[in-house]
């Protein structure tokens, strides 16, 4: 069963560096085994770069921290999974120079993921490592789009410890799904601004999610 275990874990490894574009080694680490020891994420990651599935850059400045991010094939073999079936592989995130252009938000986004997993395993509630898409493309119709820097999925836990599935949505800015006592299903935008953003473009970003929220695609006519 530990080869079954470990197999599951690489899986896992390169799953959410498919998803998540980067991310650190001390950050793959709490995300994928916070009860183990980082020697073995290491030595995980080190296998996995052996075998073609993920690479690494090395920042020159925080102690040389090591940046991991999914090859090509990497790319290919985890869009294959059921997991990740009908999302979209990231775009010019697969080599280095890509990687450490955009290093600064990727790493920023990564940690944000990492702080609602935390929180939901201190809460008991459900937010899984591949319940945090980054980049995903809503359509808002005329060819414009919104894309938030993160989609989040989370299940809070009902008041009687249990997690329910089935229910209703809700108008207090969260959609979700709530089960006969009180179990919440979530689902949110998630936004991070690093002050990179001048405030007019930040206006008109938020201006399309107010769009996105009563946008209503038109059906596509059936060809005679």
């Amino acid at each position: 069963m530990a080869d079954v275990d470990t197999g599951d874990r690489d899986r896992l490894t390169v799953a959410v560096l498919a998803q998540y574009r980067m991310a650190t080694t001390a950050q793959m680490h709490h995300i994928i085994a916070p009860e183990g020891r980082i020697e073995q994420t290491r030595r995980r990651l080190a296998k996995l770069r052996q075998e073609g599935l993920i690479d690494r850059i090395t920042l020159p400045q925080a102690g040389r921290t090591r940046v991991w991010y999914p090859t090509q094939y990497g790319v290919q073999v985890a869009g294959e999974w059921p997991e990740l079936r009908g999302r979209r592989p990231p775009r010019g995130t697969v080599d280095r120079t890509a990687v450490r252009l955009k290093v600064g938000h990727g790493l920023t986004v990564t940690q944000i993921a990492l702080a609602f997993l935390q929180d939901a395993r201190h809460r008991g509630d459900v937010c899984q490592p591949l319940d945090w898409s980054p980049a995903v493309h809503h359509p808002l119709g005329g060819g414009e789009a919104v894309i938030p820097d993160a989609l989040l999925y989370y299940q809070r836990r009902s008041a009687d410890g249990a997690h329910h599935t089935a229910g209703t949505d809700h108008g207090d800015g969260a959609v979700g799904a709530e089960g006969t006592r009180g179990g919440v299903m979530l689902r949110a935008f998630v936004e991070v601004d690093r002050a990179t953003m001048g405030p007019e473009r930040l206006a008109a970003k938020l201006g399309h999610y107010s769009r996105l929220h009563s946008y209503t695609p038109t059906p596509v006519a059936r060809p005679r």
